[in-house]
């Protein structure tokens, strides 16, 4: 794999405020290898919620619904998912339901989360290599990702939201995640090929761009439309990169936002 570019980056309209702040993340002495401290105790003020319990507890709910690869589980246990939705909907940060993140725009349910990140990893021992997330939202898939993955490149459309997210993301100081401003139909060409590609809106088709920037090796997981593009019906699409050409499988029905280009 190439040299990655230097960070931090600018595409089209990041200035030099926009840099997420950045150091060495301590090592999560309870999961190996994840590279950060193990979930503590918070008590959110005035609701009454402590974050380390609750995110137990769905973590013990996700493994219930099938999650097995054991590095999703202790990264969907050590990301504090109420740090990422509106003080308002902090009580509900931790059920199985996406919730508005602004600009018409969710986040995901934990288990899709869980399911998606699960699917790109297929089994893998270690972390994987370098990871494309389109769509960065408010940030908690890609915090997410961070664990799992060497390096994460995270780009959003939304400027609004991509600056929402490097604040969601601040107290992490995650060393290995790069948020960028752009066009995620078009991906990130400086940061190719990469190991994996994962998208949080759903399309037509998948932009071929994105399959040119993975890797032979690779997996994309992504939604997609199916049926008519009116009703708004979506699926889970796996797209395998070989070097004999690509592998597409269609799985269990979803709900996505759409996917759009261009910036706003």
């Amino acid at each position: 794999m190439k040299e990655r570019p230097s960070f931090p980056v600018r595409l089209d309209f990041l200035d030099d405020k926009s840099r997420l702040k950045r150091s060495t993340p301590q090592r999560n002495h309870g999961a190996p290898g994840l590279g950060v401290k193990p979930p503590c105790r918070v008590l959110v003020q005035g609701l009454g919620l402590d974050s380390s319990a609750v995110r137990l507890h769905m973590v013990d709910r996700l493994a219930a619904q099938g999650i097995v690869d054991p590095l999703v589980l202790s990264a969907m246990g050590s990301i504090e998912r109420h740090r990422f939705v509106d003080t308002a909907l902090v009580n509900q940060a931790y059920e199985e339901t996406s919730l508005p993140i602004g600009l018409g725009q969710t986040i995901s349910k934990p288990g899709v989360v869980a399911r998606m990140v699960e699917l790109l990893r297929r089994g893998a021992v270690g972390r994987l290599g370098r990871v494309l997330e389109i769509g960065t939202g408010c940030g908690y898939q890609a915090a997410v990702l961070s664990l799992l993955a060497r390096e994460v490149y995270s780009i959003e459309r939304l400027r609004g939201l991509h600056g929402k997210a490097r604040e969601n993301l601040r107290h992490l100081h995650l060393a290995n995640l790069h948020l960028l401003f752009g066009d995620g139909m078009t991906g990130y060409a400086q940061g190719a090929p990469y190991a994996a590609i994962i998208a949080a809106a759903g399309g037509e088709s998948v932009p071929p761009v994105w399959l040119e920037q993975l890797a032979v090796g690779g997996r994309l997981v992504a939604p997609i439309s199916t049926g008519a593009s009116s009703a708004g019906q979506q699926a889970l699409l796996i797209v395998d990169k070989t070097a004999q050409g690509v592998h597409k499988t269609v799985l269990e029905a979803v709900h996505f936002v759409p996917l759009k280009s261009g910036v706003a």
